[in-house]
């Protein structure tokens, strides 16, 4: 059986619970704001600046179509730096979270494990 909503109050406020969040938001926040940007800088130049986009670097790859694709590589980069950057750092820390609001007395005598038959 879950652990009482007075727990999960608890465990809400405790200092690992704080630094998990921010962790997680250390890395989201500037993350996203750096995706935005480049992403708007990407439109901008694309709505008026065509001219420099248009410009051919080989055969019929023009500096346009880098830049599109280069939308997708740090896509997936920011994914992968993500999945590397949660294993290394959120994950241990959310588990110790989850451990510690699962590992209560109250939560132990409401399992089966913990039940006296």
């Amino acid at each position: 059986m879950p652990a009482s909503a007075d727990r999960y109050l608890e465990v809400q406020r405790s200092e690992e619970f704080a630094q998990l969040r921010h962790k997680l938001r250390s890395f989201i926040f500037p993350t996203t704001i750096a995706f935005i940007v480049w992403y708007a800088l990407y439109v901008l130049l694309s709505a008026y600046a065509r001219d420099f986009m248009s410009i051919k670097l080989i055969g019929n790859i023009n500096i346009a179509l880098v830049f599109g694709i280069l939308q997708f590589v740090s896509t997936f980069g920011i994914a992968w730096f993500y999945a590397r950057y949660a294993a290394k750092e959120l994950d241990p820390r959310a588990d110790a979270v989850y451990n510690e609001l699962e590992n209560t007395p109250e939560a132990a005598a409401t399992t089966p494990e913990g039940s006296a038959s």
